[in-house]
This record gives C-alpha cells, sequence and structure tokens, in this order.
C-alpha cells in the first residue's frame, strides 16, 4: 500500500512572522513529515547570517550622495597642494591638464626652461588619461555609488600618494625645490635631466584621475576636483548665480577656494622646508581621511530599508 508524504516548513523562536531564514539572529526551523495521518516535527536551528555575506553586502551598499560635496572639497584642496608643490620641483603639473597640454606645445619650439620639461608634462597626460580609462572601467563593473567602490578607489589613490611620499621622503627620488641655478644655460645639458623624476609624476597624475572619475560618479559634475577652467565659467553662467539658495554654486565655489588655499599652503611649505614631501603627507593624511568617512557614511535610504 502507498503511503503519501506531505512536508510542511515552520518557524518558531522569532517575533517576526517573515519566514526568511537569512535574517540575522538564530531561527528554529520546524519541519513536519505527515505520514498515514500522523505528524513528525524534526526543529532544526538554523545558523546567523555569516561575516562574508554581512560584508558582502556592507560593502554593496549604495551611499546617499547627500553632503557628499564636503569629501570633494577635501579632494580639491588636495589638488592644490599637489600640484603647486610637483610644479616647483619638477615644471609641470599631475591634474591641471591644461597647463601641461601647453607645456608640451611649448616643447615643440625648445622654450621650456627645463631640459625635456616637455616629456614630463606628456607623461603627466598620459598617466591621467590612463588613470581616468582604468577608475573609470572599475566604476563601470562596480558601481560607481557602492560603498566598495568608494572605498577600493581611493585605497589606491591612497597607496599611489604612499609610495611617492616614501620615494622622495627617503632621498630615492629627487625632490627638493630648485634653486636660482641658470637652467636655461643648463637647457642642453642631458646631465641635468633625471629620469628617476618621472616616477612620482606617473603615480600622482593616475592618482589625481580617481578624483575626478569619483565626482562623476557621484553626480557632482560641477566640481571635477582637478578643473578651474570650466568650473569658473559654469559658475558666472549660471542664471540662478544670486539667488540665496544654489548648492551647485556653493560648491563650484567651495571648491575653486579650497583648490587656491590648498595652491598657497603647498606653495608655502615647499619655500619652508626646501623639499615636496611634506605636502605630499598630508595629502596622504587627508585621503586616508576621505577612506575613513566613506566606510562610515551613510547608505541610501532604499538600503537602508533592505
Amino acid at each position: 500500500m502507498d503511503f503519501e508524504y506531505e512536508t510542511f516548513q515552520l518557524f518558531s523562536g522569532s517575533e517576526s512572522s517573515d519566514t526568511d531564514t537569512e535574517e540575522e539572529g538564530s531561527q528554529v526551523l520546524t519541519t513536519a513529515f505527515a505520514k498515514n495521518g500522523y505528524i513528525s516535527i524534526m526543529e532544526v536551528e538554523t545558523k546567523p547570517r555569516s561575516f562574508t555575506r554581512n560584508l558582502t553586502a556592507f560593502l554593496a551598499a549604495n551611499l546617499d550622495a547627500n553632503h557628499a560635496e564636503w569629501l570633494l572639497w577635501g579632494c580639491c584642496l588636495c589638488s592644490g597642494l599637489v600640484d603647486s608643490t610637483i610644479y616647483s620641483a619638477y615644471s609641470t603639473f599631475v591634474s591641471m591638464q591644461t597647463g601641461n597640454t601647453i607645456f608640451v606645445a611649448l616643447g615643440a619650439s625648445n622654450q621650456n626652461p627645463r631640459p625635456y620639461g616637455w616629456a614630463r608634462s606628456l607623461t603627466s597626460i598620459g598617466c591621467f588619461t590612463l588613470g581616468c580609462f582604468l577608475f573609470g572601467r572599475l566604476n563601470r563593473w562596480m558601481g560607481g555609488k557602492r560603498r566598495g567602490t568608494l572605498v577600493l578607489s581611493f585605497s589606491i589613490q591612497l597607496v599611489l600618494l604612499v609610495i611617492t611620499a616614501t620615494l622622495v621622503t627617503t632621498g630615492v627620488i629627487e625632490s627638493s625645490r630648485p634653486t636660482s641655478t641658470n637652467l636655461t644655460a643648463a637647457a642642453g645639458d642631458a646631465a641635468e635631466t633625471q629620469w628617476t623624476q618621472e616616477v612620482p609624476i606617473v603615480l600622482l597624475s593616475i592618482q589625481s584621475a580617481g578624483q575626478i572619475v569619483a565626482s562623476r560618479a557621484l553626480g557632482f559634475n560641477e566640481m571635477p576636483t582637478v578643473v578651474i577652467t570650466s568650473l569658473l565659467c559654469d559658475l558666472v553662467v549660471d542664471p540662478e548665480l544670486f539667488l540665496p539658495r544654489n548648492n551647485k554654486r556653493d560648491r563650484r565655489v567651495g571648491a575653486f577656494v579650497l583648490t587656491l588655499a590648498g595652491a598657497v599652503a603647498g606653495g608655502w611649505m615647499v619655500k619652508t622646508t626646501g623639499n615636496i614631501w611634506p605636502a605630499l603627507w598630508l595629502v596622504t593624511g587627508i585621503k586616508a581621511a576621505i577612506i575613513v568617512a566613506w566606510v562610515f557614511w551613510r547608505e541610501t535610504e532604499s538600503q537602508r530599508a533592505v
């Protein structure tokens, strides 16, 4: 004689009526087997959600972009600090690529003040472009507003800064501020060209690209963190420029002021210390603080509701 089996799953040990076995905390899964009219019950305690799954959900959460301009203002400050110090030492920029483009063009008529100065600028342009490509693909692959993406992006920038600051601090790469030596007279002297100075330009140009990609991913196109020309144009042509409340205007003004303040501070630090590594370590500290902020930044409402 054939018997019919029926299986029922009940949950007990939880005040919630939600039957999702992956809720946090421990639940008791009760399975009832019906056989010949008799019911046998087996209780199995389910395990709480694993640490790995909690961490994955934490890193995959989309972050609320409200007030994220405060962190991007920190990036503007970093751009001013880095560009002023790097220009003092190597006569090139690592963020402002418009100036580098002009330096490369002047190299065609041999008007750079330092030998092969155009090569440094060309290196910066190429590495900045490469950095934008890599950080952009990273954002598209992982999701630009996810906590894990932002933490990883700024961690990469931090590593590049630490490597650069360490190299110049230990003297592996010459970084002292040039003196009043007649560089024009030495323009044809290949001995004046230290190709190891390309290393910090490469590393810092790539990390600068991470900032502008992050600002785009977060939706703050009005403050790219590395460009001033378009920022000033957008600021003054804004039809709502003189309204009492204008968030985009306020962000642009803050970005300009902090970039300028960073450049002034960087210039004085180089003049006072005769070296660029103090400013680089300061920027490293700022980037580390931004990473910590992303770790604890609030999630979107939809993420908190899950």
